[in-house]
């Protein structure tokens, strides 16, 4: 407020300075520009800012480019062939559309690596007003994680998701659906521990 009344015209009249003429020009010219160099300060410390975010939430350092998936095979004897290109390229495919870095075959700035260790069918328990029985399929993947250029981000964990289905129907018959829920499941949580820290 005062430096608003400083270079306001009136107060100087009101204060008793008088044939303010030019001069006047000159302070509001200096009004403006003060201004506009403070703007142009603040735009410049936000835009040197050490992390940058995504829409997804994402929150990734400025000298992160690239991003590497190596293939996750399948130690678990009873899942299905197709599921370890399916979490692969699951995981790949999450990177290229929630972020902006490029998929690289090897040694990528960030690197994920694993392997798919739990692939189980079991019977849930009836409970409450539940008349029919059910299976789960519960999916298990061990992911090790490297960012080259903050290692203390470094983490390795294991992720497991599962989907529940009525045991009338067979596994066979809603295996691929179960396993497309699973995965995007399972994947999103790797981004956001990986990426935005949850």
């Amino acid at each position: 407020m005062m430096i608003t009344r400083l270079f306001d015209k009136k107060y100087f009249r009101f204060s008793g300075i008088k044939n303010f003429g030019p001069h006047f020009k000159g302070l509001k010219y200096f009004q403006i520009s003060f201004f506009s160099g403070f703007v142009f300060f603040l735009l410049f410390a936000l835009s040197s800012c050490k992390i940058k975010y995504s829409f997804t939430g994402a929150s990734i350092a400025p000298d992160v480019k690239t991003v590497s998936v190596k293939y996750f095979p399948s130690f678990a004897p009873l899942a299905k062939p197709t599921f370890s290109q399916l979490f692969t390229e699951g995981l790949r495919d999450i990177f290229l559309k929630q972020t902006q870095l490029n998929l690289v075959d090897n040694y990528g700035d960030l690197q994920f690596e694993g392997e798919i260790t739990d692939y189980s069918v079991q019977p849930v328990a009836i409970q409450g007003n539940q008349t029919a029985a059910l299976t789960r399929l519960t999916v298990g993947v061990n992911i090790r994680f490297v960012n080259t250029k903050n290692t203390t981000q470094n983490f390795e964990t294991k992720f497991s998701r599962f989907a529940d289905f009525d045991q009338s129907k067979g596994l066979s018959s809603v295996e691929d659906q179960l396993l497309r829920e699973i995965n995007s499941q399972l994947v999103q949580d790797i981004f956001n521990r990986s990426v935005s820290n949850w």
